[in-house]
């Protein structure tokens, strides 16, 4: 007994651990974009578009095409990341894990398989690789972060590192731009990230389970391969009580875990939807992400008008906001530590396990928005040396914000609907990411390539967030108030 206890707790840990390699090597590599930018522009990616023209009487080669392109190709990924994470989501939730993963596998190699084999003359190539890679990512994060349930009362801190990790995997281009500039060709990385999916198929079989991961976790819950007599469950007699078997399966778990669920009645998926979390959430996560996306899309460029062209420059800040992302892995638990800091404390007489996690997601919440505002206000500030600042506060508020994002809808929404909300609040985000072109044609047409305004308007829209926090700060008062209110009146009336 105690030897495959030890063993089910080696598996939890490999699996956490394997997990955190898989999302901080791949998952969200789409983000280091403009590392990628720069090897693809130095290898003539849609180089035809730049034309020669004279400003002042000065001969220059005006590029301002060839930046919208890229730009276009980034913003149809970051949407196509967070739009398919619906559909993604409805098939998480219906048909489990090793089919979703299987999904985020093929098209991540796809991906990566589509850039090795282009070229200059391909260029067209970038658009739909770049999309693959994105949405093969995205699937990586989703199925690692049902981890969490095997950690208690730490769920939100792991959580909130495999997103951490999810953001500094945006330093895998730079790796490949780094390799790029040593002389291994940008074929050779794709190609050995293509190859990698082997590792990926065999921590499918091996580490992850088949359907979900429950949530409190069964006493002596398993999953991944059997091996020895562990695999002998379902040959055992059904008399025997599988709560109390070490080697409890996953589907059987599953099973007995339903008569809990019967308890108390589910909220459905429609009611959740039109509740005010989940629309002040979807405000909250739209307008920091919005903010982000824009200042990734448009930083190769923003960095040529800071730098004056200079491409020794242009490549050293490149390299810094690289570097920068993968300080994500260490950001991000804060978040988490900051949600689960109650759990080792006594709850309250009269509040349950769900209004005590809502009450200290209020302060992630509000110091997520507070960091984003200080960001876009160092980004909107047109001074060079200042966006090292700049970097790093990026890097922390978008760790904060997809493992808030993440956490939060773990925390107020029943777990049987995780994947759809999840899914829906990406998505429905997505829709209003797509704001970033149009506002980088804002920039590079009328404003002739001055982005302040756009800068302060994305500022003031950050703002609103703001809401979120407060509707959760309301909410937690008005249950706590009416509980007081109820115990009074019991003992008044006793």
């Amino acid at each position: 007994m105690p030897g495959r206890s030890f063993g089910l707790r080696l598996r939890s840990w490999l699996t956490f651990l394997t997990g955190l390699v898989e999302c901080i090597c791949f998952a969200g590599a789409v983000f280091g974009w403009p590392s990628l930018v720069f090897v693809l522009k130095s290898d003539g990616y849609f180089q035809q578009l730049c034309v020669n023209t004279t400003v002042n009487g000065t001969y220059t080669t005006d590029c301002s095409s060839q930046d919208k392109q890229f730009s276009l190709i980034f913003t149809i990924a970051s949407f196509m990341n967070n739009f398919l994470t619906l559909p993604n989501g409805f098939l998480f939730d219906r048909f489990g894990t090793a089919v979703t993963r299987l999904l985020g596998i093929s098209l991540y190699t796809a991906g990566t398989l589509l850039i090795a084999f282009s070229s200059a003359v391909q260029s067209v190539w970038i658009f739909p690789a770049l999309s693959l890679i994105a949405v093969g990512g995205i699937l990586f994060l989703v199925t690692n972060m049902q981890v969490g349930n095997l950690f208690g009362f730490r769920r939100s801190t792991v959580i909130t590192l495999y997103n951490g990790a999810f953001d500094s995997s945006a330093a895998i281009f730079l790796i490949i731009k780094l390799l790029y500039e040593g002389g291994i060709s940008m074929r050779a990385s794709f190609l050995f990230l293509s190859a990698c999916s082997v590792i990926h198929l065999l921590r499918t079989a091996l580490l992850m389970p088949r359907s979900h991961i429950p949530y409190p976790v069964p006493e002596g819950y398993t999953y991944g391969m059997k091996c020895g007599d562990s695999g002998s469950l379902r040959h055992k007699s059904s008399n025997q009580n599988p709560i109390q078997d070490p080697a409890l399966s996953e589907e059987t778990s599953l099973k007995n875990k339903a008569p809990l669920a019967q308890i108390l009645p589910e909220k459905s998926f429609w009611s959740c939807v039109l509740s005010r979390f989940f629309l002040f959430h979807l405000l909250w996560i739209s307008v920091i992400q919005l903010r982000h996306y824009l200042f990734i899309g448009t930083l190769n460029p923003m960095l040529i008008r800071l730098t004056e062209g200079d491409p020794t420059l242009v490549s050293r800040f490149t390299n810094a906001f690289a570097f920068t992302q993968l300080c994500g892995v260490l950001c991000a638990p804060w978040n988490g530590l900051i949600m689960d800091r109650h759990k080792k404390r006594p709850t309250q007489p009269g509040i349950s396990e769900q209004e005590a996690d809502l009450q200290a997601a209020v302060l992630s919440l509000v110091v997520t928005v507070l960091q984003c505002v200080f960001f876009s206000v160092c980004a909107a500030t047109p001074f060079l040396p200042l966006q090292y600042l700049t970097f790093v506060l990026q890097v922390l508020n978008r760790s904060f914000l997809y493992g808030g994002n993440a956490a939060f809808i773990n925390i107020a929404f029943p777990a049987a609907h995780f994947g759809k909300i999840y899914g829906l609040v990406m998505a429905l985000s997505a829709v209003v990411s797509l704001l970033q072109y149009p506002c980088f044609d804002l920039v590079k047409g009328h404003l002739g390539g001055d982005p302040l305004y756009v800068n302060i308007a994305l500022t003031v829209l950050s703002s609103l967030a703001f809401i979120h926090p407060l509707n959760v700060y309301l909410h937690c008062r008005r249950q706590a108030s009416q509980k007081s209110d109820s115990r009074t009146s019991a003992i008044s009336y006793n």
